[in-house]
């Protein structure tokens, strides 16, 4: 599993770890059954406080793309089928925090629309 935290980004670490994994799993490069990292050693591969990693953990499992156990560690779950409103929902925070961060860039509005564009199309990059 490939992951990269940036410092220096608007949304905290958390947040771009679980938004990662959570692009992993939709774009297949994550398969349903695969084992995810310890907690702990994730943490420490990235530099990161356990809390953290626990916390995009607890995220994805709550919002059903893993299952955790005790002793077993954390698998990848089927992508959930979440209804229409909820995925309305979560689309629109998704959108307001991107808008936030070109904001806060100070990036032209075409330019942040080309960058969303290449990275919907192409994930990994």
């Amino acid at each position: 599993m490939i992951v990269e935290i940036d410092p220096d980004a608007v949304a905290p670490p958390y947040e771009q770890l679980r938004a990662q994994i959570a692009a992993l799993i939709r774009t297949g490069r994550l398969s349903v059954g695969d084992r995810l990292p310890s907690i702990r050693h994730l943490a420490h591969d990235l530099g990161l406080a356990a809390g953290t990693v626990a916390r995009a953990y607890r995220e994805l499992e709550a919002a059903g793309y893993l299952r955790g156990r005790a002793g077993q560690g954390t698998v990848v779950r089927d992508i959930p089928h979440l209804p229409e409103s909820e995925r309305t929902a979560r689309l629109a925070d998704a959108a307001r925090a991107y808008a936030a961060a070109v904001r806060e860039l100070g990036v032209d509005v075409d330019v942040a629309l080309a960058t969303a564009r290449h990275h919907l199309t192409d994930p990994g990059d």
